[in-house]
């Protein structure tokens, strides 16, 4: 009886049920009317981009590119040690990569920048508080990028464990020990933050030459 009797008493108890098993917010994702999201922002701003537009083009190819060319070259490199018999050294071979990806980024960082040159200007974005976002951005990216390099050393930095030069032990100092892949976050923290100060950039001086012009 008495378990019975506190069956009932724990059925009897919503709350006790609602913390066992709570329940999806709107039943889902599923139940989600989609038509009804407001997208316009989306829209307007899907309407001030060229895709056809030639810098835009190549910035979105330099993107997918540099990546892909130096995992390949590495992984190649890893399996067939070709670039180091070429050079007569795993050093050489490994300096000689650094050096074409380094000139990839600054293409790629030239590139973006014509293709934000290239594209019609957002309004929304002409605020002093994206301005003030894209140098936090930046100083914050320049910090992880450095602090990574400094961590990982020239070798480390550019893929030598690929060559066979590895580091005598693990890297766990910061910023290593704050996240995962901190040079990475940091690139893309640099390209976010240049976006945003080049684009109120490029607006302040439009409307500084059409006051002159007035």
């Amino acid at each position: 009886m008495r378990g019975s009797d506190t069956a009932a008493v724990r059925n009897n108890n919503p709350a006790a049920d609602s913390r066992r098993a709570p329940l999806d917010c709107c039943g889902g994702l599923n139940n989600v009317d989609y038509s009804k999201m407001d997208l316009k922002l989306m829209e307007e701003f899907l309407k001030l981009i060229n895709f056809y537009d030639s810098s835009f083009c190549f910035a979105v190819f330099t993107i997918i590119f540099n990546p892909l060319f130096w995992n390949v070259v590495a992984r190649w490199e890893h399996s067939t040690r070709r670039l180091s018999r070429l050079f007569g050294s795993p050093y050489l071979a490994c300096y000689c990569l650094a050096f074409v990806i380094i000139l990839l980024n600054v293409y790629r960082s030239h590139s973006m920048t014509e293709a934000m040159k290239a594209q019609a200007r957002w309004e929304v974005m002409d605020r002093l508080v994206v301005f003030s976002v894209g140098i936090a951005l930046m100083v914050l990216g320049t910090l992880l990028v450095v602090s990574s390099f400094l961590a990982l050393g020239f070798t480390g930095t550019f893929l030598g464990d690929y060559f066979g030069i590895l580091m005598d032990e693990k890297v766990t100092g910061f910023p290593f020990n704050i996240m995962e892949n901190p040079m990475y976050w940091g690139s893309t923290a640099n390209y976010l933050g240049l976006a945003f100060i080049a684009f109120t950039k490029q607006i302040y001086q439009e409307r500084r030459q059409h006051s002159k012009h007035e």
